[in-house]
């Protein structure tokens, strides 16, 4: 490991852990994830939503498990976070904010099955997302999900690297992730430019934001140029396993993770058994590097 990759680790690796008061946060990894429990999402206190706020930033994705809530008590929990994100392309029936994710047992694939953060095509992606599964594979295991540390995977690469990565813009076209598959009718085909490193707008630290579903190309560059550049800069999530965190699903399991600074990957390894869930997304601002 380099001296560059051992300091971004170390930072984010020996940072004491926070005392909470009114719940407990146990972390999945040094570097991403944390379970919280002692707390009910749909009585949630002001002192115990005060403290998820800040578990969130630290950790980027919560796991609550037991949870027993209605569609509006999600909904609920999301608007603390933000406005609400309408579904797009709209459900023909149905809320309009919440997501169906439904597998069926004759499904060949599952939305999300590659690393990715939701929508950054859009010229305001999400804050982030609720995803709430009351039904897995035959009530046991399978379908995980894995989530990707975007500020580490920045701060992992060489200090030359960074430096002209500063510089760059990135185009995220949102038909790209329907490569293979057919554009619904009523989607809305959002394009939009977005610098390669991006600041969290709360806690300004820097995150590659770059996603194989979306970045199309690096304008700035040449063809052969952007896709050699993008093709490295996507592998990172998939080839640096100390980036991530394995969320293993069970029913009544809602995980809330930072759509800013985190990729995730739907693993598909239970056809052709079912799984059932619905997601709640919050709305975010604009993106500034």
């Amino acid at each position: 490991m380099e001296p560059y990759e051992l300091e971004a680790l170390e930072a984010v690796t020996t940072r004491p852990p926070r005392d909470y008061a009114t719940l407990s946060v146990s972390p999945l990894t040094p570097v991403i994830g944390a379970e919280v429990s002692g707390v009910d999402l749909a009585r949630l206190t002001d002192a115990q939503l005060a403290e998820v706020r800040t578990a969130f930033l630290d950790h980027h994705v919560l796991v609550f498990r037991d949870q027993e809530i209605t569609v509006e008590e999600h909904k609920r929990f999301a608007a603390h976070f933000g406005e609400l994100r309408p579904v797009n392309p709209p459900p023909p029936e149905g809320d309009p904010y919440v997501l169906d994710i439904r597998t069926t047992a004759a499904a060949a694939n599952v939305a999300g099955n590659a690393w990715h953060a939701d929508g950054t095509a859009d010229l305001e992606p999400s804050l982030g997302s609720m995803l709430y599964i009351t039904e897995t594979p035959d009530g046991g295991s399978g379908g995980d999900t894995l989530f990707a540390n975007m500020h580490l995977a920045y701060e992992m690469l060489s200090p030359t690297m960074r430096g002209l990565l500063d510089g760059l813009t990135a185009v995220h076209d949102g038909a790209q992730s329907f490569r293979g598959y057919t554009i619904p009718p009523d989607y809305e085909v959002p394009v939009n430019e977005h610098p390669l490193v991006v600041r969290h707008p709360e806690t300004d630290r820097p995150i590659l934001y770059v996603n194989q579903a979306y970045t199309s190309r690096v304008p700035q560059l040449s063809a052969d140029e952007s896709d050699a550049l993008l093709g490295m800069l996507f592998a990172v999530a998939n080839q640096r396993p100390m980036l991530s965190c394995r969320v293993r699903w069970a029913p009544n399991t809602l995980v809330f993770w930072d759509n800013r600074c985190v990729q995730h990957h739907a693993t598909y390894d239970y056809y052709p058994r079912t799984r059932y869930g619905r997601r709640v997304a919050i709305n975010g601002g604009p993106l500034k590097g």
